[in-house]
């Protein structure tokens, strides 16, 4: 997941990432009958942690001091929301198990949502972060080795474009939703471990959780 530590000639945006961040919170944070593993000002703090290094690295003139913050920053941000996104999917699942009088159908759907959208927050960030070495190393080292292999970068007719954000978005969504690749190839270890991992998570959540909160609805 490192990049070179020589000076970077061109630095991607971060806009998207920090949009969809945002949008996750307020999501989770407008689902108020949700069950809370976890205070409610955890989400607000996770995401401060992850934009304010990405907004430090738009505004700084010395970008490759803040992109090192960053990766720090990055990797602390994944083992927190990943512990976060575990001990929630553990505590629906024991709520399932003992069949709690006090936690309602529509308490487990809005649970299933907050965790189901921050898997796939969690999983398109580490995809963006980890393939061919990190978004500036895909924007500066035009023969970096893939991780995933997307349409657009793999057809020769085409003209050359790197994969963004919104790339890794669209796979991360469409690995949660279909169980498999869609357009994007994995083609290391490392990326079919991760999105094993993530299609485990979503399949847990949404076929375990939200069905029996839909069956309890419906009862």
């Amino acid at each position: 997941m490192s990049e070179s530590t020589q000076a970077v000639a061109r630095v991607e945006q971060r806009w998207p990432v920090m949009l969809t961040s945002i949008a996750v919170l307020a999501l989770v944070v407008f689902l108020p009958v949700r069950i809370r593993a976890f205070p409610g000002w955890v989400p607000y703090l996770v995401i401060m942690m992850l934009n304010v290094p990405m907004a430090a690295l738009a505004l700084a003139s010395d970008k490759r001091r803040w992109l090192g913050i960053e990766r720090v920053v990055l990797l602390v941000f994944f083992v927190s929301l990943g512990f976060i996104l575990a001990d929630e999917l553990k505590y629906l699942l024991v709520t399932l198990v003992r069949r709690s009088a006090h936690v309602d159908g529509l308490q487990l759907l809005a649970s299933s949502v907050a965790v189901w959208v921050s898997n796939v927050l969690l999983f398109s960030l580490a995809y963006w972060r980890i393939d061919r070495g990190g978004p500036e190393a895909r924007l500066n080292q035009a023969h970096t080795k893939p991780d995933w292999v997307f349409p657009h970068t793999d057809d020769t007719s085409l003209p050359a474009v790197n994969p963004t954000f919104v790339d890794y978005l669209f796979l991360a969504y469409w690995t949660a939703t279909a169980f498999s690749p869609t357009d994007a190839l994995p083609i290391t270890s490392r990326a079919k471990l991760l999105m094993m991992l993530e299609s485990m998570v979503s399949l847990v959540t949404v076929i375990v959780v939200a069905a029996r909160a839909i069956n309890i609805i419906g009862s």
